[in-house]
C-alpha cells in the first residue's frame, strides 16, 4: 500500500471531483494522504479534511512564498490546530529564491520562527528549498531542527543536498520529476540514497509524472514514482518492496500507528 506524502487535496481544482480523485487514489493502492498547509486558511482546510476521511493526515504552516502575509495571531492559531490529532507535521516551510515572492529576509527570518514553532509542538518539518540550498541547511542546523526531524519534499536538489539532508537525520522525498527525461541525475541520487530514507510524494495537482504530463496532477499517480523508484533497483526490489518501505518510513516520521 501507498503513501503519499505531500498532496494539497484542498486545492480548488479539486471542488468537482474531489470524492472520485480520492477513490481512484485508493483503488490504486494509496492507504493514506498527507494534506499540506501553504498558510493559515490552508491549513485550517487540510484540518477540516482529516474529519471527512479516516486515511487523510494534516500538516500546518506557511509556505516561503506566503510569509509576507503572517499575522500576529497565526502561531497561535497554529498553536490551536496543532491539537488536532490528525496535524502530524509543520510545514511546508523553508526558503525558496527562484521567485521571491516574500523577501529572502521575511523568508529567512519566519523560516527560523517556524522551525521553532514545529519544536515547541515537537511536530517533525517539510522542507521547501528552491535555490537556497547553503543558506537551507544553515538554518536547520542552527535552529536545531534535527531534533524534530522531517523531510526534504519534492527532493530535486544536488548530491550535497541529499548528503546534508540525510547527515541531519532527514528524509529525502521523490515526486513525479524523478520520471521527467531529464532527471537523471536525481534518479543517481534516488538510486543511492538508503531506503529507510525515501519517502514519496505525488505534491498534486502539480508536477505530474511521466506517462500523464500536461494533466492534473492527482495521488494515484504516485504508483508511478514508485514505479520510477523500484526501476532504479531492477535486480532487487519490486513496486509492492517500495510501496510498503516508504510507507513504513512515513508512519514512522510521523508517528502514525
Amino acid at each position: 500500500m501507498l503513501f503519499d506524502t505531500h498532496t494539497h487535496l484542498d486545492d480548488a481544482r479539486y471542488h468537482e471531483d474531489r470524492e472520485a480523485v480520492i477513490t481512484r487514489a485508493r483503488e490504486a493502492g494509496v492507504e493514506a494522504f498527507l494534506t499540506i498547509g501553504c498558510d493559515l486558511m490552508t491549513s485550517r482546510a487540510a484540518v477540516a479534511l482529516t474529519d471527512h476521511y479516516p486515511f487523510v493526515y494534516a500538516s500546518i504552516g506557511v509556505h516561503p512564498h506566503e510569509v509576507k502575509h503572517i499575522q500576529d495571531d497565526w502561531y497561535d492559531e497554529f498553536r490551536r490546530l496543532a491539537k488536532h490529532g490528525k496535524v502530524v507535521a509543520f510545514g511546508e516551510i523553508g526558503l525558496d529564491y527562484h521567485y521571491n515572492h516574500s523577501s529572502p529576509k521575511e523568508q529567512r527570518d519566519r523560516f527560523r520562527e517556524q522551525i521553532q514553532l514545529a519544536r515547541e509542538l515537537t511536530l517533525p518539518v517539510i522542507i521547501h528549498t528552491r535555490e537556497a540550498q547553503e543558506e537551507t541547511i544553515t538554518i536547520l542546523k542552527e535552529e536545531r531542527a534535527s531534533e524534530i526531524g522531517g523531510v526534504f519534499h519534492c527532493f530535486s536538489g544536488d548530491a550535497w543536498l541529499a548528503k546534508q539532508a540525510l547527515d541531519l537525520g532527514f528524509y529525502l522525498s521523490f515526486s513525479g520529476i524523478l520520471t521527467f527525461q531529464n532527471a537523471t541525475a536525481l534518479r543517481e541520487i534516488a538510486k543511492a540514497t538508503p531506503l529507510d530514507r525515501v519517502l514519496i510524494e505525488t505534491d498534486c495537482p502539480y508536477l505530474t509524472p511521466v506517462p500523464y504530463r500536461g494533466k492534473r496532477n492527482e495521488p494515484a499517480y504516485v504508483s508511478n514514482v514508485a514505479q520510477q523508484l523500484a526501476s532504479l533497483h531492477p535486480a532487487t526490489l519490486t513496486v509492492d518492496h517500495i510501496a510498503k518501505q516508504t510507507s513504513d518510513n512515513a508512519k514512522k516520521l510521523f508517528k502514525i500507528a
